[in-house]
């Protein structure tokens, strides 16, 4: 079996060949799932054009790329530090970036958009994207919980449209969701799942439902946890515990609800409770209403279930 160092540098190797149909990538959105996806793009060889609203947007993404460039180096070539250095300075000498997402996306092969989970602003971007691109160029979003058919909707390359879903950290986490709508093409589908298992992900398909397959089932089992608190039944460490040690989950309900944050939990549970009102599994939570509204959106604030702030 091979070690976890072979797997990163196979998977992250600057030298890595690329045989697929994909060369050139436009990611629109340079925030943590833009930056990420944009990195192990890289990483795998492909030119990579990050596309930001302004210039400081794009210093901040390239600056979380590079340190966590130098973060896999130091792991990877810990032995080899001058080889580190080649991979960062490689990685990052495919990235370009951009404001202007209409010229960015006339030469590419793939854009992924990972922007605002808003779906007028997404099928706004990707209508605009549609009449520049050149034909062959294949558009995905990275939306978690969205519609990929209805973001699709305003644009005429529907075939050439799918879901290429990522997981927070990119660079860290193997999975990747690919998603077909009923118009995907046999050979859109075809090189998403080839360009994916080329970036270092385990891909595995999915059709375009809500949630595709994890946040379908992981959302419903956060917001059971919350209703089990709201009834009493046990305490949040008493939850977090009995799913670590009775279901061998790596972090219990209460603590991944902190971790992936209430204002993402609960823009989920209402867009899936609007479009679905008779599902119990998305009824609103008053506990996580009012974690939200007081601004106790979990790890990034310092504060949702439990506290994380510094003594």
């Amino acid at each position: 079996m091979a070690s976890v160092s072979q797997v990163l540098k196979r998977n992250f190797s600057s030298s890595r060949a690329m045989a697929g149909a994909i060369k050139h990538v436009t990611v629109i959105g340079g925030g943590l799932m833009g930056s990420g996806i944009a990195q192990v793009s890289a990483a795998a060889g492909q030119k990579v054009c990050l596309v930001e609203t302004n210039d400081k947007l794009l210093e901040g993404a390239n600056s979380r790329i590079h340190e966590s460039l130098k973060r896999v180096a130091k792991k990877v070539y810990k032995e080899k530090p001058a080889e580190g250095d080649k991979f960062v300075e490689q990685t990052m000498s495919r990235i370009s970036g951009a404001t202007d997402a209409s010229e960015a996306v006339k030469n590419t092969d793939l854009v992924v958009e990972a922007i605002v989970e808003n779906m007028a602003i997404k099928q706004k971007l990707f209508a605009t994207l549609d009449a520049v691109a050149p034909k062959h160029t294949i558009f995905a979003s990275n939306t978690s919980s969205l519609s990929i058919t209805e973001i699709a909707s305003q644009c005429q390359r529907k075939d050439r449209f799918g879901g290429l879903h990522f997981f927070n950290p990119v660079p860290v986490m193997k999975l990747l969701e690919v998603v077909r709508t009923n118009d995907t093409s046999d050979d859109t589908f075809k090189k998403m799942m080839e360009w994916g298992q080329e970036v270092g992900k385990t891909c595995i398909t999915c059709k375009d439902t809500p949630g595709f397959v994890v946040n379908r089932l992981l959302v419903p089992m956060l917001a059971e946890a919350v209703r089990m608190l709201e009834r009493g039944d046990a305490s949040p460490r008493d939850i977090d515990t009995a799913m670590k040690l009775g279901a061998g989950h790596p972090m219990g309900p209460i603590e991944l609800a902190d971790y992936v944050g209430h204002d993402t939990t609960k823009f989920i549970l209402d867009g899936w409770h609007e479009k679905m009102p008779e599902n119990p599994l998305f009824n609103p939570l008053d506990t996580l209403n009012k974690l939200v509204s007081e601004g106790k959106l979990g790890m990034k604030t310092g504060e949702g279930f439990y506290s994380y702030k510094k003594k």
